[in-house]
């Protein structure tokens, strides 16, 4: 069993979702034996954003040129440990209504005709959904179902898309929101987030390992 642990987070020590995607990759790994856990941290080490010398690590149909070839061999990397996995955790928090681009440009990377998805006569089909995700997701304000902001969450409504777009549908999101609202929300945010680890991943792994 291989876990990807995603981070992508700018806040290091003080981030949210840093510390809820360690909590859940601690608790797969407690509740499985031998599980193979691979460590990406997209703020130390950024997966460059696709940009017209880069395209061809996506688009092999367009003829690469040599100052990409570095680059695409760790875009190759990065879609090879994806399709090993079998469980992937993101810690994604929500920056600008939205992921971070350091999400967004690994994303960019996954997302490829003929390995993560492929096009047929009937519209466009995921070939990633042997996979199980879980999310940590953070916010600094309050975008929960029925909240105000709900329209406005362009951060889980996305990943879930994305995600789904490649065949995944068992995806988990643990969340912590109103992190902004004063140190007690925060605290009591992420107490209550961290309670809930332990249960979803009960219900996500299986069972006969759990």
């Amino acid at each position: 069993m291989k876990l990807l642990h995603i981070d992508s987070s700018i806040l290091g020590e003080a981030s949210a979702s840093r510390q809820l995607s360690t909590a859940i990759v601690q608790a797969v790994t407690g509740a499985m034996l031998g599980v193979d856990v691979i460590r990406r941290d997209l703020d130390a080490d950024p997966i460059p954003h696709l940009d017209s010398t880069l395209l061809p690590a996506v688009r092999p149909d367009i003829a690469a040129n040599a100052a990409a070839h570095v680059t695409a061999e760790k875009g190759s990397a990065v879609v090879d440990e994806f399709l090993a996995a079998d469980i992937v955790v993101i810690g994604a928090p929500m920056y600008n209504f939205t992921i971070a681009s350091q999400l967004k440009a690994w994303l960019d990377r996954i997302i490829i005709a003929g390995k993560t998805f492929g096009y047929t006569e009937a519209g466009a089909k995921g070939l990633a959904g042997d996979k199980k995700v879980i999310i940590a997701s953070s916010r600094g304000g309050l975008y929960g179902p029925g909240t105000p902001q709900a329209a406005n969450d362009f951060q889980e409504t996305y990943l879930r898309t994305i995600l789904g777009f490649i065949g995944i549908e068992d995806i988990r999101i643990i969340r912590a929101e109103g992190l902004a609202y004063g140190p007690e929300q925060r605290e009591d945010a992420m107490r209550a987030a961290l309670a809930s680890v332990a249960s979803v991943v009960a219900g996500f792994v299986p069972a006969k390992a759990a």
